[in-house]
């Protein structure tokens, strides 16, 4: 099944930008067959539903166990929003 997300970090202290960056380069490193779309608003993402809540889990722990209270914005769509018309 195709999944896409659309994704916000939003780090609870100070020097968030450092934070963020390293949450998408986890997310870069680990997401092989995953589409990843960055804006500075939020990070979209698609491709197959296991894959990609994989990498997401895996890159929200990883953010919330170095840096602690981190709140996320998930939007999540069954299927490939990019053949949505005006999705971008």
């Amino acid at each position: 099944m195709k999944l896409s997300v659309e994704i916000s970090m939003y780090p609870l202290q100070d020097g968030y930008k450092p934070k963020i960056k390293a949450f998408l380069a986890h997310i870069n490193q680990h997401a092989a067959d995953v589409e990843i779309r960055t804006s500075n608003m939020s990070t979209r993402l698609f491709g197959d539903f296991d894959s990609l809540n994989s990498v997401l889990n895996a890159a929200m722990k990883d953010s919330m166990k170095r840096y602690g209270k981190i709140v996320f914005v998930c939007k999540y769509l069954e299927g490939d929003a990019r053949e949505l018309e005006g999705y971008d």
